[in-house]
């Protein structure tokens, strides 16, 4: 649920700006998560989330981009922890996950910012992904399965 919800906090700030930590409970709630205000401030604290100035002169939160291995550590986590079975045919993928982290895991691909991805479709339990070709369709899958055996 965890690993669900601070997915679900990084896709909110990165489609809005959030000011604050009340801002943030409202959409979580929206999206289904009943979640404290005590809650999101630690979420906020351990994902290492900052405020930074808009161009309207507003605060809103933001990923602090300066520890990518961090990052990367946070995503492998997501795939090592939520992802079931993988599999493709032609330059489609089909990520099964356990119930209610789809989500999770679509975001998880998106901030790979992988070239070879062109988009992510997420549904409760399953992820589908286009890749531009079958050959990197393969290679997706063979570093998504590195991940979760821990090679990566």
């Amino acid at each position: 649920m965890k690993t669900a919800r601070q997915a679900k906090i990084l896709d909110i700030i990165e489609k809005n700006e959030v000011e604050t930590q009340e801002e943030l409970a409202i959409m979580l709630k929206n999206e289904g998560f009943n979640v404290t205000q005590a809650t999101i401030s630690r979420d906020i604290r351990e994902m290492r989330l900052t405020k930074i100035s808009t161009d309207s002169g507003k605060q809103k939160y933001s990923v602090v981009n300066n520890n990518d291995a961090e990052l990367s550590e946070r995503l492998k986590r997501v795939f090592r922890e939520a992802v079931i079975k993988l599999d493709y045919s032609q330059n489609m993928i089909v990520i099964k996950t356990l119930n209610g982290m789809g989500m999770a895991v679509a975001v998880a691909v998106d901030n790979m910012q992988t070239s070879d991805i062109l988009g992510s479709i997420a549904g409760d339990d399953t992820v589908f992904c286009v890749a531009k070709t079958h050959n990197q369709a393969i290679d997706f899958i063979q570093m998504l399965n590195r991940i979760i055996d821990g090679e990566i």
